[in-house]
């Protein structure tokens, strides 16, 4: 792989990982429905139907959710590097850290929903994404 590349690592790496959130979704999502007994209606409003499920096989759902939201912002900033040609080194290790704290946030929230804590490395994972943003902004203005 070409050295200004090796970004697109961690960008697999998080796919890869929403991947797994998805088949631990439905997996888990499916036998609660069943369970539930829930009916299929395509005129109840979407938050409905799944209400009557656990809450612990909702809080797979709503990460997954979460995985589709703002990571779109590292997926961006980690192309652009690539793109610019600084996607190794320093920008490579904040890269695989934001992708390491998605992960933590995502056992957290799955595995028992502990809210201080989700919201704890929520906020942390922030400070990658605002690395990634400066090296971008300071690498284009050069």
């Amino acid at each position: 792989m070409s050295e200004n590349i090796e970004i697109i690592g961690p960008v697999i790496a998080l796919v890869v990982w929403s991947m797994v959130m998805w088949v631990w979704m439905y997996a888990t999502r499916i036998p609660a429905m069943i369970a539930a007994e829930v009916r299929l209606d395509p005129n109840a409003p979407s938050g409905e139907l799944v209400s009557k499920l656990p809450a612990n096989v909702r809080w797979k759902a709503d990460n997954y959710n979460h995985l589709m939201e703002q990571p779109t912002i590292f997926y961006a900033l980690a192309l652009s590097l690539a793109l610019l040609g600084e996607g190794s080194g320093f920008n490579l290790y904040v890269a695989w850290a934001y992708v390491l704290l998605r992960i933590i946030h995502s056992l957290v929230h799955v595995l028992g929903n502990n809210i201080k804590l989700r919201f704890f490395v929520f906020v942390f994972s922030n400070i990658p994404i605002l690395i990634l943003l400066y090296n971008s902004i300071v690498t284009i203005s050069n």
